[in-house]
């Protein structure tokens, strides 16, 4: 797909689906109708308790013996509430289970997200799908979807041996039910509603609190805490007052419930009562009758809460849903799995020997008319861009900034692509290239320079496996990171803190260099990636580039000139569009603005004589 902003993160709103939420039970089907049936069976079973009940009353009043009854009763409860266990726990196991398999899809799905999609997005709103909106999904599957189909099943027996004792007092029953149902649907509605808004509110927060938490460190340089405290205060406040709205028209819903069971109870109770008066019903027949009212508000409350269930679970699997449709890159990553079930595939991790196959050296890079823009309707970054990089040796490009350097990364990456124009790799469009295989040709190190929570060794290896020591040991001395081996608790298999922050810059910079030197890449890219080094280091690092050059083609990205005098070829960016293309002494003859940045940059940095090599 073309870059033209048709990968907007727009995250549909709820709006509840009963067909998505039996979508995502595919696979646990067969499951949870076991589950179901053992459920019902143990409903039956409750079933056949007050007919018991009723015949030792028969018998009583007879003066019969009840011994057998009494048996039969008692198996009856003990049978029902195992078999109901049972039924129970594999139900809630699907739940569980399905709950693992879509945070499993989630995540998948979000790694692979085109990057413009995840510019866009709010990821604490996207963890906030993740964890809390898969938690209501099982609640829905287990509760609203199994068990209100088994509440039904059970209101229909009831209802019909209650009509076989009485048809005045199921009468009298069937009213109540029919102003329940009327009164939990219309709650239902609001409570989906209000889920749906309250969910909303949730992930506002966490996008807040991400956001803080991403920029901690400026938050409190600023002194912004009290600001940040506030906007935090108010997403919570929302989330509150939204969760109250949900928590109203669920008491509604069970209010109205509970009230109209009473108001039947009462009423069975005066007409059944003056019908034993009568003589037209035996008092047997009333205490069954009464008992089956008794198991009757299980299943009344347990489908006035599926509707709001299923509303509030609709919202939710809408929202997974909304994410599950997010514009991706053609990368397919299998979820690991865990249980050893057949078909389970990990993640694929792969050996830096796969990185560079054999016969296959530095690659070649060509741009061809260059067009970009991050959005339509936003300025184009990239305008005609034309220019090519040798295989091999190195490649500077400078400019001032906004020039649309970065930009050029990022077409190479594929994180964006052209608007028009061809971005070519050993002479072939980029977007015909297998991503994989693209980026898995490429090291590449951003201006950043980003640090994941973890040990050293995992940020260096981070996407491989199989490295052995030595290979590391050798990447250390070529980043200069022994001072930060020697200076972390545990050496290699030292911990570094959420996004490195116990790191320096220059420290963080070394160490994204090694990881990218690691991958042994056809393609060297790196962002500004000396800015944070001391002379030292960044005199050091130059030479480790200057002969990673001999070997793969490096291109870097410097508005320090002074690490790329000795480039072999250096273009210059203005306004989105190639000015120059040079070596360092040819473009200090001919180029006004590369004349400029460098006799602003040699003489700020007491290096007159470097301007010499012009003249």
């Amino acid at each position: 797909m073309s870059g033209k902003g048709s990968h907007r993160a727009e995250l549909r709103q709820p709006g509840g689906s009963v067909g998505l939420i039996l979508r995502f039970t595919s696979g646990f089907r067969l499951r949870l109708a076991l589950g179901g049936v053992l459920l019902l069976a143990g409903t039956a079973t409750s079933l056949t308790q007050p007919m018991i009940a009723q015949r030792i009353l028969n018998r009583l009043v007879r003066d019969q013996g009840i011994n057998g009854l009494l048996l039969a009763l008692a198996g009856a409860v003990v049978l029902g509430t195992v078999v109901s266990a049972g039924g129970y726990f594999m139900v809630e196991s699907v739940g569980e289970s399905l709950v693992r398999r879509v945070r499993g899809l989630l995540v998948a799905r979000i790694l692979v997200l085109r990057t413009a999609v995840v510019d866009e997005a709010k990821p604490g709103d996207l963890v906030s799908r993740l964890v809390a909106d898969t938690t209501l999904l099982r609640q829905v599957t287990t509760q609203a979807v199994v068990t209100s189909i088994i509440a039904v099943i059970a209101l229909l027996g009831s209802l019909i041996l209650m009509g076989l004792i009485d048809y005045v007092l199921l009468a009298v029953t069937l009213t109540a039910v029919l102003v329940i149902g009327v009164s939990v649907r219309w709650a239902a509605t609001g409570i989906g509603r209000a889920t749906g808004k309250a969910q909303e509110a949730v992930g506002l927060m966490a996008a807040l609190l991400d956001r803080d938490l991403a920029a901690f460190r400026t938050v409190k340089a600023a002194g912004a805490e009290k600001h940040e405290l506030g906007l935090l205060t108010d997403a919570a406040d929302t989330a509150w007052r939204r969760g109250l709205r949900v928590a109203g028209w669920q008491a509604a819903s069970g209010a109205c419930a509970s009230l109209m069971m009473q108001t039947s109870f009462l009423a069975v109770l005066g007409v059944g009562g003056a019908r034993v008066a009568s003589g037209r019903l035996p008092i047997a027949d009333l205490i069954a009758y009464l008992l089956y009212m008794f198991f009757l508000t299980q299943p009344v409350t347990t489908l006035s809460g599926a509707w709001g269930q299923l509303k509030a679970g609709g919202a939710a699997v809408e929202r997974i849903q909304a994410v599950l449709e997010l514009a991706v890159e053609p990368i397919a990553l299998e979820p690991p799995r865990t249980g050893g079930r057949q078909g389970d595939a990990p993640y694929r991790v792969r050996h830096p020997a796969e990185e560079r196959p054999e016969g296959r050296g530095a690659a070649a890079v060509a741009f061809q008319q260059v067009v970009f823009m991050y959005r339509p309707g936003l300025p184009a970054v990239l305008k005609d861009v034309t220019f090519t990089v040798p295989a091999g040796g190195l490649t500077a490009v400078v400019g001032p900034s906004g020039a649309g350097k970065t930009s050029l990364f990022a077409l190479l990456e594929r994180f964006y692509d052209a608007s028009s124009g061809r971005v070519l790799v050993d002479g072939r469009d980029v977007r015909d290239w297998p991503l994989t295989e693209l980026r898995r040709s490429i090291g590449y190190v951003e201006q950043e320079a980003a640090v994941l929570a973890g040990t050293l060794r995992e940020n260096l290896t981070l996407g491989l496996a199989g490295v052995g020591d030595d290979q590391v040991r050798e990447v250390i001395g070529l980043a200069r990171l022994g001072d930060v081996v020697e200076a972390l608790p545990g050496g290699l298999d030292g911990w570094i803190g959420h996004r490195g922050g116990t790191l320096s810059g220059g420290q963080r910079q070394r160490i994204a260099i090694g990881r990218a030197l690691l991958r042994r890449p056809r393609l060297l890219l790196l962002d500004e990636a000396t800015s944070a080094l001391d002379a030292t280091n960044e005199a050091a690092l130059r030479d480790t580039l200057t002969a990673a050059a001999a070997a793969t083609t490096v291109v870097v990205i410097a508005h320090r000139l002074s690490t790329v005098i000795d480039a072999h070829q250096i273009v210059v960016l203005e306004a989105g569009g190639v000015r120059a293309v040079g070596t360092h002494d040819e473009l200090l003859r001919s180029d006004q603005t590369y004349r400029e940045l460098a006799t602003t940059q040699f003489l700020a940095a007491g290096a007159p004589e470097v301007l010499e090599r012009a003249r």
